[in-house]
């Protein structure tokens, strides 16, 4: 295979022509950039648990505090005004699970614990649902290939799959309560069934062949005791509808249905998913992928937690969210405008969404 590196014709550049695509290094990298990236961003990377705790307990107590408002309070715009808050606060607090996947163990003492405890467990969604999953999407001969679970070539399918796949994610908090309420009880009585559930339902991922592998080590006993916690919780939050009655849960399903659409969402325009199944470049995978920086503020709120730099997150997977912001801006002023790491950026979730959807209707309808 050919990896030397390649670039666009500089009057394509100096025009602003033409942006680099992915199939413009589909076997081929942009070494350049690749080296550039290493070299201006070498300070930073270290994990700052003065930003990461605070940031966390305080969206999910503001979460929290919304989802229990919405459910007490008499007054109905107070209700929806604090559903809306308690999903935004929730869902930033949700995505920390993104960043548990790629830190190492060391470097935030017991913060994958403490999230798991009032976050993962309570959400149903902790930390095992990505961990050892997220990963197999950054390596790099299986990004975009049929064993990426979290892969689909959406731009190149039929344009009723878009809308479906938003959709679905409304049945996300059922589909859990599930999950851990009846499928995990029942998976301890029947191997069958616990073989079933841990191959199919024990995912984070959009790719509906992804079969996973039993959990070994370590982390096997971390599965233990974190599915053990969410089907009790699960059970119990069940079982409150006997003396509350099904109110309470139906907004609190609501709410957390809400973080599930935008999640969707999110997920939609993290990619452009234009590849079909072939192995690409580091670069090919970069350009896959969507960058929205700054200046618009929008993009902080739909993609928190160093989210809105996904494409630069590809390029450094361990890169802690706080720095992504200082990484972007070193390489943007470095690189500047024209060059293949420009050509990552994108201006916003409407103008993703409307390029996606035109493709599926380009070629596939």
């Amino acid at each position: 295979m050919n990896m030397q590196s390649t670039t666009l014709p500089s009057a394509d550049i100096a025009s602003g022509a033409k942006r680099a695509t992915r199939a413009d290094y589909q076997t081929s990298d942009d070494k350049d950039m690749l080296r550039a990236v290493r070299s201006i961003t070498q300070d930073l990377g270290e994990a700052r648990p003065g930003l990461y705790w605070p940031d966390m307990l305080a969206s999910t107590a503001v979460g929290y505090a919304g989802i229990a408002t919405a459910i007490l309070s008499s007054n109905l715009a107070l209700s929806i005004v604090a559903g809306l808050v308690a999903s935004l606060a929730l869902y930033r607090s949700l995505m920390f699970i993104h960043e548990l996947t790629h830190i190492h163990r060391n470097a935030l003492p017991g913060f994958r614990t403490g999230w798991n405890l009032l976050v993962g467990i309570p959400m149903l969604t902790p930390s095992f649902m990505y961990e050892g999953v997220h990963t197999i999407h950054h390596k790099r001969t299986q990004y975009g290939t049929i064993e990426d679970p979290e892969y689909l070539p959406l731009a190149l399918m039929k344009p009723w799959s878009l809308p479906l796949f938003v959709i679905v994610a409304l049945l996300a908090p059922i589909a859990l309560l599930t999950r851990f309420a009846v499928l995990v009880p029942l998976g301890a009585l029947f191997p069958a069934i616990r073989t079933f559930t841990w191959q199919r339902f024990s995912s984070l991922s959009i790719n509906p062949d992804f079969r996973r592998k039993p959990p070994e080590g370590d982390f096997a006993k971390r599965v233990l005791w974190q599915e053990t916690g969410a089907s009790v919780w699960a059970i119990a939050v069940l079982g409150s509808t006997y003396w509350l009655g099904w109110k309470p849960l139906a907004i609190a399903l609501a709410i957390v249905s809400l973080t599930a659409l935008l999640n969707q969402l999110r997920t939609l325009v993290a990619h452009l998913w234009e590849n079909d199944g072939e192995p690409m470049t580091v670069t090919a995978q970069f350009l896959d992928s969507v960058n929205v920086p700054p200046p618009g503020l929008a993009a902080e709120i739909w993609a928190p937690v160093g989210l809105r730099y996904h494409a630069l997150h590809h390029l450094m997977p361990s890169m802690p969210y706080h720095d992504l912001p200082e990484a972007h801006r070193r390489l943007a002023s470095e690189l500047g405008q024209g060059s293949t790491y420009d050509s990552a950026n994108h201006p916003g979730m409407a103008n993703l969404v409307g390029r996606i959807a035109k493709s599926t209707m380009l070629k596939r309808s």
